[in-house]
C-alpha cells in the first residue's frame, strides 16, 4: 500500500486545468503528496452535480485538457478517478437515444425503471422501506418514445440511475474502465455504489447482491492493474464487512469521531474505533460531499460509535461552530442530494480556529491509513456563502473556485503552510507508517498512540483540553509544526527514497 498523503480535488475549481494542477503540485505543493484524487473531469464538469453526472464518462472536458494531461499528472503521482457506477446524465446520447426510440433502442434495458424492480407495482410499505439520500422517492417520470416511464433518479431528476444487472449497462462500466486503463489510472474509486443493486422488498441499499457486484467490477479492475476504493456511507460494521472485499475503504467515521473529540474533550469515541476499524483505509476530514454523521449513528437496532443524543449535539455544535452557516446549506435548507451529511467547510466546523485545525489533521495524518486532503480543507477555507447564494446548491458552500489571487493569498496564510509542513513531514516519513501500530493508555481528554518500524519508534499524544500535541521520535520531541523537520528517521534520506523504503 502507497502509505504518502493524497490531494483530493476538482482541477478547474483549483487550479483551472490539468497543467495548472501539475504546476502546483510540482510547486508550492511539492514534496506534500504522493497522490491525487482527481474529482469527476469528465464531459461536462459542470452538470447538475459538479461531474457526478457525466454525459461521456470516457471523454475528459476539453476546459480541463485530455486524456494525455491526466496521464501526465500520473506519471509522478498516484491518480485516483471516479467510476460513477449508479447513473448517468439526462443529457447523455444513450438515454437521450431511448427516450427517442423507446424498446427499438439499442440502449433500451440498460436505464432502470420502477416497473423493473417492482413488476406488479410497489406497495406503500415498499416505497417506504427504499433508502433514499434526498427527500422525496427517487424516481422522475420521462416520456420514452410516446409512452410515461417512471425512471429511478437516486441522486437528482437529472442523474438517470442505469441498470447494473443488464449487459448494456456492464459494457458501459467496463468501457469506462478501460480509459481509466489506457491513462494509467492507479486507483479506481466506485462512487455510490451502495446504491447500484435495487431488489423489491427491500432497502435498495447495501444488499448482498451489491457485494457480489463490488467483487465483480473489483476483479475488473485487477486484471487492469488497478486498486479499488470503495465511496460508502453507512453504519461501521457495514464497513467493516465491506473492508474485507476490497483494496481501500474510507474511514468516513473519522471526522465525525475527531469533531466529538474537538467539541466535547472527549477521546474515548474515537479510541474505541481506532481499536477495530479496518486497516485498509482511505482518511479523510473533509472531502467534496458534506461531513457524515450516519457513519457514526446507531442504525437498525444495532449501537453506534456515537449515541444518538451525541449525534444531535455534534450537529449543532457544527451549526454554531459555522455562525449557522452550516444550517443553511443542510437538509431542506438548500437544494441538496443528501439528508446524513451536514455541508460545511471542515475549517469553519472547527470555527475558523487554526489550532484546532491542525490537531484534527495530525491526528488524521497519524492513524493508520492513506490520508487524503480535500483542496478547501488544505487551505483551510471558509464556508463559500457567495457560491451557494448563487447556486442554491448545499454542497457548494465546500466547493470554492480559485483564481492565481485567492489561491496565492490562501498558500500564504500560517496555517496553510503549517498543514503543508506537516503532509510534508509525513510524505518524507511514510515508512513508518507500513509498520505497527498501537494506541497507548491516556486519560479520556488525551489520544495518544506509537508507531515502530525497523527500530524506530513515533509516539504521538494530543490533549483535546488545551489542543495541544507533542511527537517523539526516537527520543526526539516537536511541539511545533516547524520542529517537525527535525524528527526524521534517517534524516539523510529524501521523501521520494522515503517513500520507495
Amino acid at each position: 500500500m502507497q502509505f504518502e498523503p493524497q490531494l483530493i480535488t476538482y482541477v478547474d475549481r483549483l487550479a483551472g486545468d490539468f497543467g495548472g494542477l501539475l504546476d502546483l503540485l510540482e510547486g508550492p505543493l511539492a514534496g506534500a503528496f504522493g497522490g491525487v484524487h482527481l474529482l469527476p473531469f469528465y464531459d461536462p464538469i459542470d452538470g447538475a452535480d459538479a461531474g457526478f453526472d457525466p454525459v461521456d464518462h470516457t471523454a475528459v472536458d476539453h476546459r480541463l485538457g485530455d486524456w494525455n494531461d491526466a496521464a501526465h499528472i500520473g506519471a509522478n503521482h498516484v491518480v485516483m478517478a471516479d467510476l460513477i457506477v449508479n447513473h448517468v446524465s439526462s443529457r447523455s446520447p444513450a438515454f437521450i437515444d431511448w427516450c427517442e426510440h423507446g424498446v427499438r433502442s439499442e440502449h433500451d434495458g440498460m436505464f432502470l425503471t420502477l416497473d423493473r424492480v417492482f413488476p406488479g407495482g410497489p406497495t406503500d410499505a415498499e416505497l417506504d422501506s427504499i433508502y433514499r439520500p434526498r427527500p422525496g422517492l427517487p424516481f422522475t417520470d420521462y416520456d420514452v418514445a410516446g409512452v410515461s416511464r417512471r425512471v429511478w433518479t437516486t441522486f437528482t431528476s437529472d442523474q438517470i440511475d442505469i441498470d447494473v444487472d443488464h449487459p448494456a449497462a456492464w459494457r458501459y462500466l467496463l468501457e469506462v474502465l478501460d480509459r481509466f486503463a489506457g491513462a494509467k489510472v492507479d486507483i479506481v474509486r466506485l462512487d455510490a455504489v451502495g446504491y447500484a443493486v435495487k431488489r423489491h422488498g427491500t432497502r435498495c441499499f447495501m444488499l448482498p447482491e451489491t457485494f457480489d457486484f463490488i467483487r465483480r467490477l473489483a476483479d475488473e479492475c485487477h486484471e487492469r492493474g488497478m486498486q479499488v476504493l470503495v465511496e460508502i456511507h453507512s453504519h461501521y460494521l457495514t464497513q467493516i464487512e465491506i473492508a474485507g472485499e476490497v483494496d481501500l475503504i474510507y474511514d468516513f467515521a473519522l471526522p465525525p469521531l475527531v469533531l466529538h473529540a474537538i467539541y466535547q474533550r472527549d477521546a474515548r469515541p474515537l479510541q474505541r474505533w481506532l481499536t477495530v476499524r479496518p486497516t485498509n483505509c482511505v482518511t479523510v476530514l473533509d472531502t467534496h460531499d458534506g461531513i457524515g454523521v450516519i457513519d457514526v449513528a446507531p442504525a437498525n437496532g444495532e449501537p453506534g460509535l456515537l449515541e444518538a443524543d451525541d449525534i444531535d449535539r455534534l450537529v449543532e455544535a457544527i451549526h454554531s461552530a459555522s455562525r449557522g452557516q452550516s444550517r443553511q446549506a443542510t437538509g431542506a435548507a438548500a437544494s441538496n442530494v443528501d439528508l446524513y451529511q451536514v455541508n460545511c467547510a471542515w475549517f469553519d466546523a472547527l470555527g475558523g480556529d487554526d489550532r484546532a485545525h491542525l490537531l484534527a489533521r495530525m491526528i488524521q495524518v497519524l492513524v493508520p491509513g492513506v490520508p487524503q486532503v480535500y483542496y478547501a480543507g488544505l487551505l483551510a477555507e471558509h464556508n463559500d456563502m457567495e457560491l451557494i447564494g448563487r447556486t442554491g446548491v448545499g454542497r457548494d458552500i465546500n466547493r470554492p473556485y480559485y483564481d492565481d489571487h485567492r489561491r496565492r493569498a490562501a498558500l500564504a496564510r500560517p496555517v496553510v503552510q503549517d498543514t503543508l509542513r506537516l503532509l510534508r513531514w509525513r510524505s518524507a516519513e511514510c515508512h513508518l507508517f507500513g509498520g505497527d501500530f498501537e494506541l497507548l493508555a491516556c486519560d479520556p481528554h488525551q489520544l495518544a498512540l506509537a508507531w515502530s518500524h525497523r527500530g524506530h519508534r513515533l509516539e504521538a499524544f494530543f490533549d483535546l483540553a488545551d489542543r495541544s500535541y507533542r511527537i517523539e521520535l526516537d527520543g526526539r520531541s516537536a511541539s511545533a509544526m516547524h520542529d517537525l523537520g527535525s524528527l526524521r528517521s534517517d534524516p539523510g534520506r529524501s521523501a521520494s527514497e522515503s517513500a520507495s523504503a
